[in-house]
């Protein structure tokens, strides 16, 4: 019996030891490929940053040469950067606005009311998102080019001028794709949202116009604010769409592809790290706030 039950017990052993195995393997798989996934993604950040702390020589900031703080001391010393930047931002900031205000407006629409011609609005939102950014600056540089040239305009506005590119037709493109991000993000904002709430706080006396900004707007506002972000870095990253109806105007991404035919220098890593580390700073901020609104609730 001793020696049937010793058998047993080592037979048992011998089968947890494979599960346990699994287990254990399982519990750390999913980890591990995040942090490989993340570690890859950030790869090109790090080099970013590490080589915006250069001390190189000549025109093109590729070779390790040295720690030095002179790019972060000079981030604007290079021709055009200051222009194209200051252009970057304001048309940013810009269609941030606007596509924000716009796209929440817009899915809260969606979300709450039913009309006529709602699910064929909810099918378009998605085709700025959903069509290759060459076809879409290709169409609006066709769009604003032929709209002061056609007809009935032609006749009573001179050829051209509707529509002149520059920052008004950089402007017009960047709000026209962002407002679909903005829509999606804030229709996953209130796909989660309890009504209850607001039919509680007009039956204490609230009418909607209160309702929306006391109750409504500060539980969708990190939906809103999230965004506001993807919506800004999307504007200032924007090449594609943006070389198509700029014209002559230089934004940051078109000067970098200008300047890097010729030269590389550093400011393009120390312009590139402080919008990074300013957008991560901006959202730790926001989550921080939001984790002690609510521990104090």
């Amino acid at each position: 019996m001793t020696a049937t039950a010793g058998a047993l017990d080592r037979s048992e052993s011998a089968v947890r030891a494979p599960r346990r195995v699994r287990r254990q393997l399982s519990n750390w798989m999913l980890p591990s490929i995040t942090a490989l996934a993340i570690g890859y993604l950030l790869v090109p950040i790090v080099v970013m940053i590490i080589f915006s702390f250069n001390d190189y020589t000549g025109k093109f900031n590729f070779i390790w040469r040295g720690f030095t703080l002179n790019g972060w001391l000079h981030p604007l010393d290079w021709p055009g950067l200051s222009d194209a930047l200051r252009i970057s931002l304001t048309v940013a900031a810009i269609s941030t606005l606007a596509a924000t205000a716009l796209g929440t407006m817009i899915g809260l629409a969606l979300m709450r009311y039913q009309f006529a011609g709602r699910g064929t609005i909810n099918g378009l939102i998605f085709l700025p998102m959903a069509t290759p950014e060459i076809v879409m600056g290709a169409s609006l540089l066709t769009l604003f080019v032929a709209s002061g040239t056609q007809a009935p305009l032609k006749d009573v506005i001179p050829k051209g001028t509707l529509f002149p590119l520059g920052v008004q037709t950089i402007l017009i493109a960047h709000i026209m794709f962002n407002i679909s991000y903005v829509v999606v993000t804030v229709k996953a904002r209130l796909a989660g949202f309890d009504r209850r709430l607001e039919e509680a706080a007009m039956d204490l006396g609230a009418n909607e116009w209160a309702t929306f900004w006391r109750v409504t707007f500060p539980l969708i506002l990190p939906g809103v604010v999230a965004a506001g972000l993807l919506a800004f870095s999307l504007s200032i990253d924007d090449f594609v769409i943006t070389y198509f109806v700029s014209g002559t105007i230089n934004t940051f991404p078109i000067w970098v592809y200008t300047v890097q035919k010729n030269a590389l220098p550093v400011q393009i890593n120390v312009i590139g790290s402080i919008v990074f580390l300013s957008a991560v700073g901006f959202v730790a901020l926001t989550t921080l706030r939001s984790g002690r609104a609510a521990r104090v609730k």
